[in-house]
C-alpha cells in the first residue's frame, strides 16, 4: 500500500485484534435500529389513556357491576396488540439492519477484508475507496488524491483534501480518491457515535400526523375533567344516589376517551414497516411511512436507477493515430486501486497491457471535474472525462460524441494533457488536451423501469431525471423508457442559480443532464419551495446532499455507505421496481388512519354533545358503559382494526386535521343530537323504565354510527359492504338473543319509543349525508366567488 509505513502495512495481527477486544477497546456502539423489548412493552403498556380508563375501571368495579366494566378490556387489548405489532416491526428492522449495513475493509496481518463496523478494534488500519462512510474518528497514513465530505458535520459542502497526517472524523464520507486511516476514537468515543446511535433509534410518534393527532388528544384531556364533574353532578340529582351517578358519569367519560386512535395509528405504522421488509425496504425512520404517502415529485439519479451499475464497453474510437490511445487508457484504467463503474467497463472491455505503464501520480474522479487522471513515468498525463468538459466547442469529435450520446450511449474522452497539468486538478485547461480516442460505453436499461416510470405518471407522481451525465444521452435514455417530457432534455450548467426561477425550469422540464452535487441539492430545495413534497433516490455520494434535503431520501441498496446512512428508505435489492409499493403503502397507511380518526373523533364528539345535553335537561345519562362498550365495539373498535390495514391507494392530501374535524364535528353532533332527542321523549313516556329507555337510546345510537360508519367506508366494495352489514348483524344478534340482551342491560318492550327514535336517528342520518355532500360544495363556490 504506497504511502504507508511499513509498521503498518500490515496491519495488526488476530492476536493483537483479540487483545484489544479483551480489553474493551473495540467500536462497541450498540446496533439500535428499534426499541428494545421492555421499552416497546412499557411503552405500550404505562400510557396516559389506560392509566385513565384504569383509573375509571376501578370507580366502576367499586360502585357498579362487572359487565358495566367491560371497557376496561381496552387496555389488554391495546397494551396487546401495540407491543406485538411492534415486536413484529422489531424483528424486520433489526433483521434489515444487519443485512443494510455497509461492512467496512481493513488491512489485518497484510491482507485486505471486510468486517462488520462493531468489529473495528483501536489502532486497526482502515482502506477508503470513494463512497465509503468513515465510521469510526483516526489518522491518515496513506492518501491518494484523497477527499472527504463533512458536510453532514459542519454543514460545509466543499470536499476537504486529507493528506497522510490528517485528521477524519466518523459521520464524514470518502467523495473522491482513497487511502487508510488507522483508528484513533472507537465505540463511544468517536465523533459521531452519539448522533448515529440516537439518530437510527426506532420512533412510532414523531410525524406530522401524529402532531395532528396529539393535538385532538390534548383539547380531549382538557375537556374530560369539567365534563366529568358536570356529569357527576347532574348525575348524582337525577339518579339520587352515588353508585348509580359515578356509573352514568363513567359511561360519559369513557366515550369521550378515543383510546384506540393512538394505537391504531402505531398498528397502521407498524404494519407497513413490515410489509415494506418482505419487499427488501428497509424503513430506517418510521416517519418515512407518512412521507411517502405526500409524494408528488419523484428525482431519480438515472445510474444505478433507471440504469443498472454495470456497463459494457462497446467500441473505442481512435481520433489521432500518432497517439498511443490503446496502451493509454489500458494504463489509466489498470492505474485506479478503486475502479468505478466506468473503470471497471475499461478494465474487461480491453486486453491488459502487455508493460503497463508505471503511474506516478493519479487525479481519482470526481463528480465535480467531471474526469480522472493519471501522470505516466515517460508518458505523459492522461485524463478521461466528460467530451463536452475535455473537448472544444468546435472540435468535430464532440458532435461525434453528441451524436453516439443521442443513441442512449455513454461517450467518454481520453486526452493527454501537458506535464504539470496534476498541480492544481481544479484548474486544468482543457483547451490544451490533445483528444486521442472516445471510449463509447452501452449503459445497462433496468428492465423494470419503464413500468414504474408508467405507474408513477398514472399516479400524479412527476418524475425528474437528475444526472451528471451528458443531457443528451440522458434524454435518449429516459425516451427510451417513454418519460414524458424527454425529447428536451435540459443541461443544469444553463440552469439560473434563483431558486424561484430554478424551480420553474424544474417544472417545465424533466431530463436534466450535468448536474453536479450541490446543484441536485439546489434543484431539491427549490422543487420544496413551490410547495412539492420531494422523493429522491440516489446510490453515490454526489447523491448524499440531496438525500439529506429532499422530504424523503431513498438510497440504493448497492450504493455508497454515505447514501444508506442518510436515507429514509433503503431498496436492499436496488429494486426501482420496489418504488411503486414503497408510495402505495405509504398511501394505505395514511388514508386508512384518516379514515380510522373519523370513526374516534366521531364518538368523542358525540360524547360531549350528551354530556352537554345531559346536564342542561338535568335527566339520567341514557347509558351504561356495557351499551357504550357493544356500540363502540360493533360501530368502531373492530371496523377500525381492519379499516386501517385495508387497500387504499388515494394520494394523500394536506390539511388533515381540518378535514377530520369537517367531518367529525357534523357527524357527532348528529348522532348526539338524534340520540338524546329519542331519549328525551322515551322518559316523557311514564310506562318505561330506564332500561327501556336506554335501550331506546342505544338503537338510535347504533343505528347513526353504523350509519357514519358506511358514510366513512366509501367507496364502497363488497367487503366494506360486507363488514358494516356484519357490524349490524352483530348488534341484532345482541338484540334476539335473551342472555346477551339481559347481560348487556337491553329491553325490547316499548315498541313505539324504539320506533320514534329510529325515525329520529333515520331524518338525522339524511341530514348529514347532505350537509357532507353539500357543505363542501358551496363552500368552495362561495371562495371562488369571493376571489
Amino acid at each position: 500500500m504506497d504511502g504507508v509505513p511499513a509498521a503498518a502495512e500490515r496491519g495488526l495481527t488476530a492476536a493483537e485484534v483479540r487483545e484489544r477486544v479483551a480489553a474493551g477497546r473495540s467500536n462497541d456502539v450498540p446496533r439500535r435500529s428499534s426499541r428494545s423489548v421492555p421499552e416497546i412493552v412499557r411503552a405500550n403498556v404505562l400510557t396516559r389513556f389506560n392509566a385513565l380508563i384504569g383509573s375509571l375501571l376501578v370507580l366502576v368495579l367499586i360502585f357498579g357491576e362487572w359487565q358495566d366494566g367491560l371497557f376496561g378490556l381496552v387496555i389488554v387489548a391495546n397494551s396487546a396488540i401495540g407491543s406485538v405489532q411492534e415486536l413484529r416491526a422489531k424483528r424486520t428492522l433489526d433483521r434489515l439492519a444487519v443485512i443494510g449495513e455497509t461492512p467496512v475493509r481493513v488491512r489485518r496481518d497484510g491482507t485486505v477484508r471486510e468486517i462488520a463496523q462493531q468489529e473495528i478494534v483501536l489502532d486497526e488500519l482502515i482502506v477508503l475507496g470513494p463512497g465509503d462512510r468513515i465510521v469510526v474518528d483516526g489518522d491518515v497514513v496513506a492518501s491518494t488524491g484523497l477527499e472527504v465530505d463533512e458536510s453532514l458535520l459542519t454543514g460545509e459542502a466543499d470536499p476537504v483534501r486529507k493528506p497522510p497526517g490528517a485528521h477524519v472524523r466518523s459521520g464524514s464520507f470518502v467523495v473522491a480518491g482513497g487511502g487508510a486511516f488507522t483508528a484513533a476514537k472507537v465505540g463511544r468515543d468517536a465523533y459521531a457515535a452519539r448522533l448515529v446511535e440516537e439518530a437510527s433509534q426506532f420512533s412510532l410518534a414523531h410525524s406530522d400526523l401524529m402532531a395532528g393527532i396529539n393535538a385532538f388528544l390534548k383539547y380531549v384531556t382538557w375537556l374530560i375533567v369539567p365534563a366529568a364533574v358536570l356529569l357527576f353532578a347532574t348525575q348524582l340529582s337525577a339518579a339520587g344516589n352515588a353508585p348509580d351517578a359515578v356509573v352514568g358519569a363513567v359511561a360519559g367519560v369513557v366515550t369521550m376517551v378515543p383510546e384506540g386512535l393512538v394505537l391504531m395509528t402505531s398498528i397502521a405504522f407498524a404494519v407497513g414497516v413490515v410489509r415494506l421488509g418482505r419487499r427488501r425496504c428497509l424503513v430506517q425512520e418510521l416517519p418515512a411511512i407518512e412521507g411517502l404517502a405526500r409524494v408528488d415529485v419523484l428525482c431519480v439519479d438515472k445510474t444505478g436507477t433507471l440504469t443498472e451499475p454495470g456497463m459494457d464497453l462497446a467500441d473505442v474510437i481512435v481520433l489521432r493515430g500518432d497517439l498511443p490511445a490503446g496502451e493509454a487508457l489500458a494504463s489509466l484504467a489498470a492505474s485506479d486501486p478503486d475502479p468505478n463503474a466506468t473503470m471497471r467497463a475499461v478494465l474487461d472491455g480491453l486486453p491488459a497491457p502487455a508493460e503497463p505503464w508505471a503511474p506516478t501520480g493519479t487525479v481519482p474522479f470526481s463528480s465535480a471535474r467531471k474526469w480522472s487522471g493519471a501522470e505516466f513515468a515517460g508518458h505523459g498525463c492522461w485524463v478521461l472525462g466528460a467530451a463536452d468538459v475535455l473537448l472544444r466547442p468546435d472540435d468535430p469529435a464532440r458532435s461525434r460524441a453528441r451524436e453516439l450520446g443521442a443513441g442512449g450511449l455513454r461517450v467518454l474522452v481520453l486526452a493527454r494533457v501537458p506535464d504539470g497539468s496534476f498541480g492544481d486538478p481544479d484548474r486544468l485547461d482543457a483547451a490544451a488536451a490533445e483528444p486521442a480516442a472516445l471510449a463509447v460505453l452501452r449503459q445497462r436499461l433496468r428492465p423494470e423501469a419503464a413500468p414504474t416510470l408508467r405507474y408513477f405518471a398514472g399516479q400524479g407522481v412527476a418524475v425528474k431525471v437528475i444526472s451528471g451525465d451528458d443531457p443528451v444521452s440522458v434524454g435518449a435514455i429516459a425516451r427510451a423508457l417513454g418519460l414524458a417530457g424527454a425529447e428536451h432534455p435540459a443541461d443544469a450548467r444553463t440552469l439560473p442559480g434563483d431558486p424561484a426561477a430554478m424551480a420553474e425550469a424544474l417544472d417545465a422540464n424533466s431530463v436534466f443532464g450535468r448536474v453536479g452535487p450541490q446543484q441536485k441539492q439546489a434543484m431539491v430545495r427549490a422543487l420544496r419551495s413551490r410547495g412539492h413534497t420531494v422523493a429522491m433516490t440516489g446510490d453515490g455520494v454526489n447523491d448524499v446532499l440531496a438525500l439529506k434535503d429532499a422530504d424523503l431520501g431513498i438510497a440504493m441498496g448497492s450504493g455508497s455507505g454515505a447514501t444508506r446512512a442518510v436515507a429514509q428508505v433503503v431498496l436492499l435489492d436496488d429494486g426501482f421496481a420496489a418504488l411503486p409499493h414503497v408510495v402505495g403503502e405509504g398511501r394505505r397507511v395514511l388514508g386508512n388512519i384518516e379514515r380510522v380518526a373519523n370513526l374516534f373523533l366521531t364518538k368523542t364528539v358525540y360524547s360531549i354533545i350528551l354530556v352537554v345535553l345531559v346536564g342542561l335537561a338535568n335527566v339520567r345519562f341514557p347509558f351504561l358503559p356495557r351499551h357504550l362498550t357493544l356500540i363502540s365495539s360493533l360501530t368502531i373498535g373492530v371496523p377500525a382494526f381492519f379499516l386501517a390495514l385495508a387497500p387504499n391507494a388515494e394520494r394523500a392530501r394536506p390539511g388533515f386535521v381540518p378535514r377530520v374535524l369537517r367531518f367529525a364535528v357534523p357527524a357527532g353532533i348528529a348522532c348526539g343530537g338524534a340520540t338524546f332527542a329519542g331519549y328525551y321523549l322515551a322518559t316523557e313516556r311514564p310506562a318505561g323504565d330506564f332500561a327501556d329507555d336506554s335501550t331506546t337510546a342505544s338503537i338510535a345510537l347504533f343505528v347513526l354510527t353504523l350509519w357514519v360508519l358506511a358514510l366513512i367506508a366509501r367507496p364502497w366494495n363488497r367487503w366494506r359492504l360486507g363488514l358494516v352489514a356484519a357490524m349490524g348483524a352483530a348488534f341484532a344478534v345482541v338484540l334476539g338473543v335473551p342472555p346477551l340482551r339481559r347481560f348487556f342491560a337491553l329491553e325490547t318492550g316499548q315498541t313505539r319509543n324504539d320506533a320514534v327514535a329510529l325515525a329520529i336517528a333515520a331524518a338525522a342520518a339524511v341530514l348529514l349525508t347532505a350537509v357532507l355532500r353539500y357543505v363542501p360544495v358551496l363552500t368552495a363556490r362561495l371562495r371562488r366567488g369571493r376571489a
